[in-house]
């Protein structure tokens, strides 16, 4: 069993006091959203080998008042602490049996703000798709879609429906008629990750991979290719898609080989798939373990699959999303020694 710290009350502001947490962060808030994310983070600590942080933050309300008096009412935030504390100790006690070093806080902010600026120094940023309305309940929400595109570290977003194959229970009546609905699904051990055949989709690939061989999976890497319709309609001459099927293949064996040569002992699986990205990743996240995307792609291959694709992901996956934000890596630069890059001049 790993060691265990509380720092209940830090001054985010004293520098001597709290160091920068590295490592696995995982946002709480006591919803079973922020359980499921919490199970996942401690796995995946487990699994790297790395110390995990558990956060909750909270904002004083601040009223304003009525009457003859004017001006403004805080609450006290003593009772608001105390329910803090005693969810990241509920937290702390839920993941005491893994074998991880464990240190918690509780943050005195905006939660999005609090765990952007842990972005800069985290490994890896974990959370659930929605929670309580307080604490980092104000973060899983609609806040939760814009943190992945704003976060310097990967982050990975744990959805409810999901609770099942981590071992969790919810009384979310929503969540078990969806479950109910959908059966039991066998969870293949596939790291499934999207490409566009931009340069930022490769830097998810990289990271895909590093992923797949922690869990020992196959990677698999999907190009989802629309149809057209819509604001294409003013194309002058037929597409011919079954050549750009075939255009687009070459291109990914080209990529399977490079990467092959980062991560010789990795299986590796790759498809183009007829459908809208969104649905094609969606679908493929209620039986993976984990889907990969990146925050944002110039479309090498068939237009935006990352950015406005990532978003719709995350708001239906049935599954894990992990977000990869875009960073150099020197590995990018023997691609193109294994055959066409998509997008290259």
């Amino acid at each position: 069993m790993g060691a265990h710290e509380m720092q209940p009350d830090p001054e985010r502001n004293d520098a001597a006091n709290s160091a920068a947490p590295g490592g696995i962060v995982v946002g709480v808030d006591g919803s079973d959203h922020g359980q499921c994310a919490l199970v996942w983070a401690a796995r995946e600590a487990e699994r790297r080998r790395r110390p995990l942080h558990i956060v909750t933050a909270y904002s004083v309300p601040i009223f304003a008042a009525s009457g003859l008096d004017g001006g403004y009412a805080t609450v006290d935030d003593s009772v608001i602490r105390e329910g803090a504390e005693a969810i990241i100790q509920q937290a702390m006690d839920k993941v005491a049996g893994y074998n991880i070093a464990v240190d918690a806080s509780v943050e005195n902010g905006d939660a999005s703000g609090v765990l952007l600026e842990m972005s800069e120094t985290a490994e890896l940023l974990v959370f659930g798709t929605r929670g309580r309305g307080g604490f980092v309940g104000r973060l899983l929400g609609s806040v939760s879609s814009a943190l992945p595109a704003h976060a310097k570290c990967p982050t990975v977003t744990v959805p409810l429906v999901c609770s099942d194959r981590l071992g969790e229970t919810t009384d979310d009546k929503r969540i078990r008629a969806e479950q109910a609905k959908e059966g039991h699904k066998r969870v293949e051990n596939v790291v499934v990750v999207g490409v566009d055949g931009s340069e930022q989709a490769r830097v998810a690939v990289l990271e895909a991979a590093d992923q797949a061989e922690r869990l020992g999976a196959t990677l698999r890497i999907i190009c989802a290719v629309p149809q057209f319709s819509g604001s294409l309609a003013w194309v002058p001459a037929p597409i011919d898609r079954q050549a750009m099927f075939d255009d687009i293949r070459e291109q990914l064996e080209a990529g399977k080989a490079w990467l092959k040569s980062h991560y010789p002992n990795l299986p590796v699986e790759s498809d183009v798939k007829d459908g809208s990205a969104v649905d094609v990743l969606v679908d493929a996240s209620r039986h993976a373990e984990l889907v990969v995307v990146g925050t944002r792609g110039r479309g090498g291959f068939t237009g935006m699959l990352l950015g406005s694709t990532s978003d719709g992901v995350l708001h239906h996956t049935k599954g894990p999303v992990m977000v990869v934000p875009d960073h150099d890596d020197p590995r990018l630069a023997d691609r193109a020694k294994f055959g066409p890059v998509p997008g290259a001049a």
